[in-house]
């Protein structure tokens, strides 16, 4: 696959940073999405996903997610904006790399739910949002529209599953992501990190519409095999994207390695404890 660079534009004089999309996607699956599997876990769990399960996955992202799913039975839709991202999770869905466990259909489409074209197809049961928000100033604005074009395409009573961070206090990766804000200024306040609130996830359902109907914690540490791979993966999940364009790349790791020091074992690697909160809403 050749790499696709996107030239962005730091906030002073020089020549602007390349970004790799592929070698970002790339990190993010090998490094950051494996850190959420104890979130897909426990929500699978509890929605007893499974044979019959018709699952959408928003922001399905590399694919880890829907590949668990499919491995219980689920047949499984993807949607996400990142083409690098998707093509990794095409790779992980290929028959002869699921293995046999993965009994369920896989389908992966480029963009949103409006993108699918389903309607003629079964009513999906279980929709998921996995992607975090509760950290950025105006994540829930995006997810609030993906919900509402997605909700058409669930059932009557289905699940939809939000996620979010808990409270920063719960949130050992708060810290480091306040370099995100720091850096980005004085950028808006949208693009910052911002404290995660209580009803985050409650809000943005009522707004799409839908009915709250249980939540859940769950522990999610980010464990890293020494700094630099934290910083990859950190990186990895956009959160630094306003605060690359506002310095340069080479600015935002410098920072991310001092901020990660207070995490680093004696050896060597890094470690920090999570907390993460979802919500189950329903279908009206």
């Amino acid at each position: 696959m050749t790499p696709t660079l996107v030239r962005q534009q730091p906030a002073h004089a020089g020549h602007p940073p390349r970004v790799d999309r592929c070698a970002r996607a790339r990190d993010w699956a090998e490094i950051q999405e494996r850190m959420l599997v104890p979130l897909y876990e426990a929500v699978y769990e509890r929605l007893e996903v499974g044979d019959g399960t018709r699952l959408l996955g928003l922001g399905c992202g590399a694919g880890l997610a829907l590949l668990m799913a499919a491995s219980r039975g689920a047949s499984v839709t993807g949607v996400d904006s990142s083409a690098e991202r998707l093509a990794l999770a095409r790779e992980r869905m290929l028959p002869e790399t699921r293995g046999t466990r993965a009994r369920g259909e896989a389908r992966l489409v480029e963009g949103g739910p409006a993108d699918l074209g389903d309607g003629d197809s079964p009513a999906y049961t279980v929709v998921t949002a996995f992607e975090p928000i509760g950290c950025v100033a105006g994540d829930s604005e995006g997810l609030g529209e993906l919900l509402e074009t997605s909700a058409p395409l669930a059932g009557h009573g289905a699940s939809v599953v939000l996620a979010g961070w808990g409270p920063p206090e719960r949130c050992t990766t708060s810290s480091v992501l306040r370099v995100a804000t720091e850096l980005a200024e004085p950028r808006p306040r949208r693009s910052g990190w911002r404290p995660a609130r209580r009803d985050d996830l409650e809000e943005v359902a009522q707004r799409a519409g839908l009915r709250p109907d249980g939540s859940g914690r769950v522990a999610c540490p980010f464990g890293y095999a020494d700094v630099g791979n934290a910083v990859r993966g950190l990186v990895s999940t956009g959160l630094f994207d306003a605060a690359i364009a506002a310095t340069d790349r080479v600015q935002v790791d410098k920072e991310l390695t001092e901020a990660l020091h207070p995490h680093r074992r004696k050896d060597g690697t890094v470690w920090m404890t999570n907390v993460f909160r979802y919500l189950i809403a329903r279908v009206p």
